[in-house]
């Protein structure tokens, strides 16, 4: 056992995955066949992790509804609902109650990722540290908080999305905090960890130790990078504790696709999708209920809960919220999103916009 608790920030309304989030928080989207949270707690309760507290906000009541006390998952599992937005600092300030260890693993509930939380939390003690950021090496550092260290690891600066980063050092959204440290954090308000919290914290001198990571590690803030990463998990490209299994081409309820249709590239189906004969389906994530058509292709792309693709129709990164339906010999492109009940005609038609 790790002797450790755990937050999870849940609370965000999911604004980029829109209209996927509209009902849904964005950590209960199905990811590989489960809610996206699964995959964190999994990682949670393998690394030793066994007390843990949800900051929740929207749709507050639908975590408990489905992880209930945290027994069947091998953890015990809080809440706590903030009554007003309180910005990252302030959800973490805001369960400052329920926490019993003297270090607090924190996680960001959008991020999927293959982090030695061990690792983390011995690198957090060895160096005597007031807070340890997980930092992750990124082609475009200039869309994250950018986090430049010396040769000890010390962090340096806490730069918000800059347009010059210093490094290729981005905050990948989990930490180690000393729980004094929280108790610290202003009450009642909205405070950013990453333009107060972390700032303020190095302006005092405070210890803030860099952890450089080279695992996996993903965003799945937006439709595309959630497609993505459910096929990884599927893949067994990003690791997980929630799936049973090997790794494969697709993962799919039993007598769910036709006979001459083609599932690839870790497409993810739910109960009852319908797959009709010739339908290639690449990469993508369907709903309950969703169903294509025959000769249809869909490629990259969400299919709401009970969305509906008609025959001979191509969707490449698109997404379908519940109960929409695309006609026949429609092309849709380029990140389209078709909102839910909206449906398009049959004729040819191509989109590239939202609907």
């Amino acid at each position: 056992m790790l002797d450790v608790d755990a937050v999870v920030l849940v609370g965000g309304r999911g604004t980029r995955l829109r209209p996927l989030t509209l009902d849904t928080p964005k950590p209960m989207l199905p990811t590989a066949g489960v809610p996206f949270l699964s995959h964190l707690l999994s990682r949670l309760r393998a690394a030793g992790v066994t007390h843990v507290v949800l900051g929740t906000s929207y749709r507050a009541e639908v975590f408990e509804e489905y992880f209930g006390d945290g027994a069947e998952f091998g953890l015990e599992l809080e809440y706590v609902f903030e009554q007003q937005p309180l910005d990252t600092a302030g959800a973490i300030r805001n369960v400052a109650e329920r926490l019993r260890a003297d270090d607090v693993v924190v996680c960001n509930g959008d991020i999927l990722s293959g982090t030695d939380i061990g690792a983390l939390v011995d690198s957090h003690r060895r160096n005597h540290a007031d807070v340890t950021l997980q930092l992750q090496r990124v082609a475009d550092p200039g869309r994250f908080g950018c986090v430049p260290t010396d040769e000890h690891g010390r962090v340096l600066e806490f730069l918000e999305k800059t347009p010059h980063p210093p490094t290729d050092q981005v905050n990948a959204g989990c930490y180690v905090f000393d729980r004094e440290r929280i108790a610290e954090i202003p009450a009642g308000r909205p405070v950013s960890v990453e333009r107060e919290t972390f700032p303020g914290l190095l302006a005092a001198g405070a210890h803030v130790h860099g952890f450089v990571d080279t695992s996996y590690w993903l965003d799945v803030g937006t439709p595309e990078s959630y497609v993505r990463g459910s096929a990884d998990l599927v893949r067994g490209i990003a690791p997980t504790a929630a799936l049973p299994g090997t790794a494969g081409e697709y993962l799919a309820p039993p007598s769910a696709v036709a006979a001459g249709a083609r599932l690839t590239g870790g497409t993810t189906l739910g109960e009852r999708v319908r797959v009709s004969p010739g339908a290639r389906v690449h990469g993508s994530v369907l709903l309950d209920g969703a169903s294509v058509g025959e000769d249809a292709e869909v490629t990259d792309s969400v299919l709401g809960a009970g969305a509906r693709v008609d025959s001979g129709t191509v969707l490449r990164e698109v997404v379908l919220a519940d109960g929409a339906s695309v006609g026949t010999g429609c092309e849709l492109l380029n990140g389209a999103r078709v909102w839910p009940g909206v449906r398009i005609p049959e004729g040819g038609v191509r989109f590239s916009s939202d609907l």
